[in-house]
């Protein structure tokens, strides 16, 4: 390769000592989980919590690595904060299913105990 092929690449341009189009660690991984957050509270609600908080709490130190310098992050922060509202979502659903399984549960538990 050339050393022109980077002024060829239009998602790499040089900003002084940091390059455009970098990404954030774990970005790729939030959005990942946030996505899979939404899909387990359907599914099964123990993954759904799970996935949903592992997402919510990579997403600070990702917050804080695009805030040193947002030009450069832009395009990850992107996918980092798309992660970050499927796992709001999809913790909050899983949270609201598990508790409605534990009402039906102790309804159920006092309904049969009667008889």
């Amino acid at each position: 390769m050339s050393e022109y092929d980077d002024l060829l690449d239009p998602g790499v341009r040089d900003s002084g000592n940091s390059v455009v189009g970098s990404k954030i660690p774990n970005a790729n991984a939030i959005l990942t989980l946030g996505i899979l957050s939404i899909v387990g509270c359907g599914l099964y609600i123990i993954p759904g919590l799970v996935c949903g908080i592992i997402s919510l709490s990579l997403f600070p130190k990702a917050k804080r690595i695009y805030l040193e310098d947002p030009a450069r992050f832009e395009d990850s922060y992107k996918n980092a904060k798309g992660g970050f509202v499927c796992a709001v979502i999809g913790t909050s659903l899983a949270a609201l299913f598990f508790l409605f399984f534990i009402v039906a549960f102790f309804i159920g538990v006092s309904t049969f105990a009667r008889f």
